[in-house]
């Protein structure tokens, strides 16, 4: 056989393997996206403010206790604690846990709020690094100020728990916003299901450009950096359309570190946090939902699309590269620690559609995408047949990378009015049409380097400059 047809062989495997993936993740995205529109038009017509009056008094009976971990968030943990303390909920306490931070960020919340140093027993149920010193506000008595041995952000949300009183708590990022309503409306589903709720995710957006003053949003505005209009987009459609459809079933696997509320009691059974997986978040979903079809135990992770968690994104090319590098190796990690779900009748939907989902489309998705970008190069210049083949992938990608992305921008208009400007859900629109020639390439790019870490065994968080959010936005 010769060369030529031996390379025609190949170009046509692969371009009908590359086909095949495009439609089922075209069609999978599209299932999501009618479960998404189904599930916010039930939402759209209810009177918010009546139903979270109504149930107020059902809140009494599941205090909370709310864990934000902080490493070198000078910038921005001021504004969040204040947001923290400005949350409409009936019993709660607030746990800022500083993991070694080099930066100013202890003295910033000693100083704001007056902490003092004070006596305190912990009562160590998940393993964690030494604890140096706990402080308690004069001001707030339900303020506290933990001091530790840095140990990553899975130790520090481990000595929460540990430190913490109450039965659930919420994990919530150094540099992160709620709006006041969202700790009542993350509960919710807690509170209503009767025991059978065990975690539950809001919903993450963009902080950057965004007007704060004192821990409170003021005013959403698009920041002005067209790489963060892209990570908005790129939001509006992972959170809107993927975790909506996914939590319907019970099939979900990711909820936003940014914002989650999870059952004390079971994350400690399963151990807690994981300190040395780079993805902590989705490694606790995935062990609780292992832990609870292993026991036979019915119960539910939910991810509930009104309350909004206001969180600061990267704004350069080389930190983004780093979170969404690292992203992906969490992710690799956890799929890879926990294969024995996959196909697995024992763990029932989980085992039979998420885990064969996240590894098709989430996991080896970067692989299969990037490389149908350079066969649709090469098929290009070839012609013929292959010529009509990189035309059906390009289409491919419009739909994948266009219209769900224009789609997720109209839900959420619609449905959330997050950016009630028209103007701004135009430009989003229109910065959603270049998505496949620039951003969509270099985040895959960047994801498939999550490979390369994994198979070089390299245990690297990075680090993210952080601007911090003002009054004046950034």
């Amino acid at each position: 056989m010769s060369f030529f047809k031996i390379w025609e062989f190949v170009m046509l495997f692969f371009g009908g393997l590359i086909l095949v993936y495009m439609l089922v993740v075209v069609i999978s995205y599209g299932i999501m996206l009618l479960f998404a529109f189904f599930q916010l038009r039930r939402q759209y017509k209810l009177e918010k403010q009546d139903i979270d009056e109504g149930y107020i008094d059902l809140f009494f009976s599941k205090p909370i206790s709310i864990i934000v971990p902080a490493f070198n968030e000078e910038v921005g943990i001021i504004n969040s604690i204040h947001s923290l303390l400005s949350l409409r909920y009936p019993q709660t306490e607030l746990i800022i846990v500083n993991d070694g931070s080099t930066d100013g960020t202890q003295q910033e919340v000693i100083k704001e709020f007056k902490m003092v140093k004070v006596d305190e027993i912990i009562r160590e149920q998940i393993p964690t690094k030494p604890i140096k010193n706990i402080y308690h506000s004069e001001i707030f008595p339900h303020l506290w100020l933990v001091e530790k041995e840095n140990g990553g952000k899975a130790d520090a949300l481990n000595v929460g728990i540990n430190f913490s009183n109450y039965p659930y708590f919420c994990s919530v990022d150094g540099d992160s916003i709620l709006d006041e309503k969202s700790l009542l409306r993350v509960m919710k589903p807690i509170i209503l299901g009767n025991g059978d709720v065990i975690g539950a995710g809001g919903n993450v957006r963009i902080a950057n450009g965004t007007q704060v003053q004192m821990g409170t949003v003021f005013q959403t505005k698009l920041s002005k950096n067209y790489l963060v209009v892209m990570q908005v987009v790129e939001y509006m459609r992972a959170f809107l359309m993927g975790r909506m459809a996914l939590s319907t079933f019970n099939l979900i696997l990711i909820i936003s570190g940014a914002f989650s509320v999870f059952s004390k009691k079971h994350v400690v059974e399963v151990g807690g946090y994981s300190n040395h997986m780079i993805g902590e978040d989705m490694e606790l979903v995935v062990k609780l939902h292992r832990y609870l079809k292993e026991n036979k135990i019915n119960k539910r992770i939910e991810f509930v699309p009104d309350p909004v968690c206001w969180t600061e994104a990267p704004e350069s090319l080389s930190v983004l590269r780093q979170q969404r590098r690292r992203w992906h190796q969490g992710l690799i990690e956890s799929m890879t620690k926990h294969r024995k779900m996959s196909f697995n009748f024992k763990y029932g939907r989980i085992g039979l559609i998420s885990f064969p989902l996240f590894w098709i489309v989430e996991c080896l998705g970067p692989l299969i995408e990037l490389g149908g970008y350079i066969y649709v190069i090469i098929a290009f210049f070839m012609g013929d047949i292959y010529y009509e083949f990189s035309l059906l992938l390009i289409l491919l990608f419009v739909i994948y990378g266009t219209v769900f992305s224009v789609a997720s921008i109209l839900l959420e208009a619609w449905a959330m009015n997050t950016y009630p400007k028209i103007r701004e859900v135009f430009v989003l629109m229109l910065m959603s049409l270049t998505e496949i020639f620039w951003y969509r390439p270099l985040t895959l790019i960047w994801r498939c380097e999550g490979f390369i870490q994994v198979l070089l065994k390299r245990k690297d968080w990075g680090s993210m400059n952080r601007v911090g959010l003002s009054k004046k936005g950034i």
